[in-house]
């Protein structure tokens, strides 16, 4: 039987917290997010939202494609877009594809993000501190509030930013799509 998304995100979710030593109880401390869900996410009852997904970056001070990445495999330098790990938080209207390979060696990733009209993602913190961001939008007007500094983007824009605070994704009546380049 194969394994969908939502378990191998669980299993991997379960893998680190457990490489660390953290309890449910410690993590769901840590980062903000009910014991509880924290569970029902490790048991694949539910498929986290930006928001946690966020959270637990943070606490374990990597990026959102690191916990996303399948188990590290040798590199490859070309993944086909068949290939490439898409996750989606439907009650947010937001789809993220790590379009790099996967590679722990490596420090620049490109992933491709879709935010559904009338949408806003918040972080209440980097994954990160100082993480170097380009975000190039492709489409739409895109919101980005950096600290208490928002900025309209419109297509073909691109922000160039370090990360050490809380941020915010938002939509107004068309989606946005962009890709943001991760150093």
């Amino acid at each position: 039987m194969q394994t969908t998304l939502n378990e191998r995100l669980a299993e991997r979710l379960r893998q680190i917290r457990v490489s660390r030593g953290w309890s449910l109880e410690a993590l769901a401390e840590k980062s903000s997010v009910s014991r509880s869900t924290l569970s029902r996410i490790e048991n694949a009852e539910v498929s986290p939202t930006a928001e946690t997904l966020g959270s637990l970056s943070s606490v374990y001070q990597m990026s959102i494609s690191q916990l996303l990445a399948p188990i590290e495999t040798p590199f490859s330098p070309l993944v086909r877009r068949g290939e490439q790990t898409q996750w989606s938080d439907p009650d947010n209207g937001f789809t993220r594809r790590i379009v790099s390979p996967p590679s722990g060696g490596l420090s620049a990733e490109v992933v491709q993000c879709a935010l559904a009209p009338n949408q806003r993602i918040s972080y209440s913190a980097p994954s990160v501190a100082g993480h170097e961001h380009h975000l190039v939008l492709l489409s739409g007007i895109l919101a980005v509030t950096l600290g208490d500094e928002t900025r309209v983007l419109e297509a073909g824009d691109c922000l160039r930013y370090q990360l050490y605070g809380p941020s915010r994704f938002q939509t107004g009546d068309q989606p946005a799509s962009y890709l943001i380049v991760l150093v």
